[in-house]
């Protein structure tokens, strides 16, 4: 790995580190809730977090673009950026559970995803890759599991309602019958489990970039897959599945069948 791409990984990991610490300030409190125009609610710590995300990083990085949920595009000059959510489980952060995440993801001058932060502030742990490096979690090594089918699986998800409004409500059911575990551990929280080997699949049919591009090189450099739903390595497919890499064949014959 570069010098360049180290000091880059290091400063995505202490930037999601301190993002998060604003984010506990506000965490299990009665903060305001406002919903955007698509519905989704947002608060003082999402756009705290990510002020302070763009500030700590663009110090550092000057020519460096960003894309952020709450700040959309700001262009750059190096051919670098930075894709940023300050808060991955808003919902969960607003129930006062501690499975929400603060995720950083570059992206290289040639488009590639090659760096991942997320840290998890109410739990102290942080899971980080850079390409070709491996992936890190709370700073030894991350791998997948090695279970092999799914009937020995732990299948995790965000929410059962994005299936119905991706119209893939019998995919899931199909998953369903097929998954040893089907738990609701969503959000980044749930592909951080694949990729430290607690669960074997994650499966998200409506995500944005913002919430896919750190997962890219973390399941990859941790020995697993991230995909959209049609199994095509990007994390501009406006979905996400993340696998062990053992299960993904059998995994995708379900999602395949008509």
């Amino acid at each position: 790995m570069s010098d360049n791409l180290k000091h880059r990984m290091d400063m995505a990991q202490a930037a999601a580190w301190e993002a998060g610490k604003v984010t506990l300030r506000y965490f299990q409190t009665k903060v305001t809730i406002e919903l955007k125009s698509d519905q989704t609610p947002v608060t003082a710590a999402d756009r705290e977090a990510e002020e302070l995300l763009c500030n700590f990083l663009g110090r550092e990085f000057p020519g460096d673009a960003f894309l952020g949920e709450e700040r959309g595009d700001r262009p750059g000059t190096s051919g670098w950026r930075w894709i940023i959510d300050p808060i991955d489980g808003t919902k969960s952060f607003i129930q006062g559970v501690p499975l929400y995440g603060v995720m950083v993801g570059l992206e290289d001058p040639r488009g590639e995803a090659v760096v991942g932060a997320i840290s998890f502030p109410p739990l102290g742990d942080l899971v980080a890759a850079a390409k070709g490096e491996g992936c890190r979690w709370n700073g030894r090594r991350a791998r997948v599991s090695e279970v092999s089918r799914l009937d020995q699986a732990c299948v995790a998800y965000t929410s059962r309602k994005t299936f119905d409004h991706a119209s893939l409500g019998p995919v899931f059911e199909r998953v369903l019958q097929r998954a040893r575990l089907l738990r609701g551990w969503g959000d980044c929280y749930g592909h951080m489990l694949v990729a430290t080997g607690r669960a074997e699949v994650v499966l998200d049919p409506i995500l944005n970039d913002w919430d896919c591009a750190a997962l890219l090189p973390i399941l990859e450099e941790a020995g697993g897959t991230f995909t959209d739903w049609k199994g095509k390595r990007t994390f501009r497919g406006k979905s996400g599945i993340s696998t062990n890499g053992k299960v993904t064949a059998e995994l995708r014959a379900l999602l395949d069948k008509k």
